[in-house]
């Protein structure tokens, strides 16, 4: 798929809880294209044309279906860029997008078996699958998600309307305040090696779940990351 820039509008700005935001984009030159699992540049430049020089920009993995009319990403205020995003962008605002990027749901994997691992904004890449209509291929698919506290578990909408596409998706959330953080070891005990593990979250977390994983003897190309930063 051709790597395409977008102006695009900033149609609606969700913040339920302190320090993650939910945007929401419409395209001013067509629907946005790209594949369940992809992710896009965002750039902040208001100078930008759309010529020359793509200016500094940050990924983030979109959380939508592609047959969706508009885009949503969501993202916890972490460092610099995203520190202006909060304090820069409000409803109606025009920004550059640049996408789409990655094949994190059109490499092989096990259909059959599916292990889906996220930590906080890592479930965003799953759930544009979740929402597809392809994602009634899947036998059995389960999501182990971690979060900070419940509050942060902002997703009913997007994981009610997985369920209807696959009503065999088991979720299974695990809250850090009172459950700890996600464990590998139990996750992989629940289920087998055969299994196509797929992980999203903070690097740390993503490095040390394959490390386990390939440990246990899970094969490296049953092992899936979004790891793209």
């Amino acid at each position: 798929m051709i790597v395409k820039k977008y102006k695009a509008k900033i149609l609606k700005i969700e913040n339920l809880v302190e320090g993650l935001y939910t945007l929401s984009f419409v395209s001013d030159g067509g629907k946005f294209r790209y594949l369940p699992g992809q992710f896009l540049h965002l750039a902040l430049d208001s100078e930008y044309d759309g010529s020359g020089q793509w200016p500094e920009s940050r990924c983030f993995s979109l959380q939508t279906s592609p047959d969706e009319k508009y885009a949503k990403i969501t993202y916890s205020v972490k460092g610099k860029f995203t520190q202006q995003m909060q304090n820069k962008l409000i409803e109606g605002e025009e920004v550059w997008l640049k996408m789409p990027y990655g094949d994190l749901f059109q490499q092989e994997h096990n259909k059959e078996n599916t292990i889906f691992i996220s930590g906080g904004t890592g479930i965003t890449p799953f759930l544009s699958l979740f929402t597809d209509s392809s994602f009634a291929n899947y036998q059995n698919p389960v999501l182990y998600a971690g979060y900070r506290n419940p509050s942060f578990n902002v997703y009913e909408t997007e994981l009610k309307k997985a369920i209807s596409i696959n009503p065999n998706l088991k979720i299974k959330n695990f809250y850090q305040d009172t459950d700890g953080v996600l464990d590998i070891e139990k996750i992989f005990n629940e289920n087998n090696k055969e299994a196509s593990y797929f992980i999203s979250g903070p690097i740390i977390m993503i490095r040390q779940f394959k490390q386990k994983l390939e440990n246990n003897g899970v094969a490296l190309n049953n092992i899936l990351t979004d790891d793209w930063e």
